[in-house]
């Protein structure tokens, strides 16, 4: 009878997040389902490891095709101390890209990727508040502030203009 609720239960988490254009938190995916938060981290891991495209990201859950939404996409290189990613994150925002990522190359496990999903202030500023309540460090600490961003805009001159502004400010690798 419990496989059978728990099954139900994640089949009715996917409804949910498909139904959804953006992230749900796991606190109101558990809200929804009448479980706990745990239970969600848990009913998530299990649907990843069956090959649903489920997405963390710090506003929450997302399925892998919410986030596409057809806009071309390019990856840069930057390096900058940790003070500065409000401005770089910011850069990208104000010209009308989205940030989807970021990702650094750890001599252990090779690539490291951290999901972001940040396309205005408002993601920016939920950003920079989980990172200072959770005192996390950014994952370019781990590699003396180099890192990759892959960008999301509406057009090539979007993504120019997103390049060429982030050069300007000393924050692209050349």
């Amino acid at each position: 009878m419990l496989i059978i609720n728990s099954l139900e239960r994640r089949h009715r988490l996917l409804l949910c997040l498909k139904d959804e254009a953006g992230p749900v938190t796991g606190t109101c995916l558990a809200e929804l389902l009448t479980v706990s938060r745990q239970v969600i981290v848990q009913d998530i891991a299990i649907l990843r490891a069956g090959g649903a495209q489920i997405l963390a990201t710090p506003q929450g859950y997302l399925l892998n095709a919410a986030v596409r939404d057809g806009g071309l996409q390019t990856v840069v290189a930057c390096c900058h101390d940790g003070g500065q990613i409000e401005e770089e994150i910011g850069t990208i925002v104000d010209y009308g890209g989205k940030l989807l990522d970021v990702i650094v190359e750890h001599p252990l496990y090779g690539e490291l990727r951290g999901n972001l999903m940040i396309a205005n202030r408002r993601d920016l500023a939920l950003f920079l508040a989980q990172l200072l309540k959770t005192a996390a460090k950014p994952l370019s600490a781990l590699t003396g502030g180099v890192h990759l961003h892959t960008i999301e805009a509406a057009d090539q001159a979007v993504l120019d203009e997103i390049r060429e502004a982030l050069l300007r400010k000393g924050f692209l690798l050349s």
